[in-house]
């Protein structure tokens, strides 16, 4: 009965930190946003699980120190940020020119690529290793240490992921509440300001990589 208290404490205690490291809103947000406005609930969903799984596997780095691919990730950072960087400015560029009436044709017919918005925002995020830190500094908050066993870590990780998908179930949801209101001309209007926003967030990532690499070369 004790291990089982444990268990639902170190779950709920995940679920709490997998919420918290998923409220902030950047390019991933306003793209299950904008999916989710301009295709349909299950879509933007979908896309905030692939980013769900990604943080699940950051902070499965995080939790069990995996040195190795901890280090890795680190070691490549400039690498994978510009990476990341550039598939975010060609989804902003890919929303900023898709016709809304092709999309609206496509919810009619049912012929929506799930398993496309979810791997595209899978790595989205996974381009994005730093997270890393950011469970680092929640697990520390949070009293939870990778001393508690492969079990109960496996718990906390469960919540994790749980409360992750939790948070873009809410978000889409109630972003799903006002998709009808919106019309076809607030539709090209919302995918060109989304894609701007996201083009915007992917070039400060790539211009951060080059301005990183041109001041260690002159240093």
């Amino acid at each position: 009965m004790e291990e089982l208290s444990m268990w639902f404490d170190l779950f709920f205690r995940g679920l709490f930190l997998g919420v918290a490291a998923s409220i902030p809103l950047g390019p991933v947000g306003i793209l299950c946003n904008q999916r989710t406005l301009s295709k349909r609930l299950k879509s933007g969903f979908i896309s905030g699980l692939g980013a769900a799984t990604a943080d699940l596997i950051f902070a499965s780095a995080a939790f069990f120190s995996l040195a190795m691919i901890t280090e890795f990730l680190e070691r490549n950072q400039l690498l994978f940020t510009l990476i990341g960087g550039a598939c975010i400015v060609f989804v902003g560029v890919n929303i900023f020119f898709t016709n809304p009436d092709v999309q609206i044709r496509r919810n009619r017919t049912g012929t929506n690529n799930y398993w496309k918005d979810y791997i595209s925002v899978f790595f989205v995020t996974l381009a994005n290793p730093a997270f890393i830190l950011v469970y680092v500094a929640l697990f520390a908050t949070f009293g939870l240490s990778n001393d508690m066993g492969r079990l109960n870590g496996a718990a906390m990780l469960t919540g994790v992921f749980a409360g992750c998908a939790l948070w873009w179930l809410i978000l889409t949801s109630t972003i799903n509440l006002v998709r009808r209101r919106f019309t076809r001309v607030h539709l090209l209007w919302m995918n060109r300001i989304a894609g701007c926003a996201i083009a915007v967030l992917g070039l400060g990532a790539v211009s951060s990589v080059l301005i990183k690499y041109i001041m260690n070369e002159l240093l």
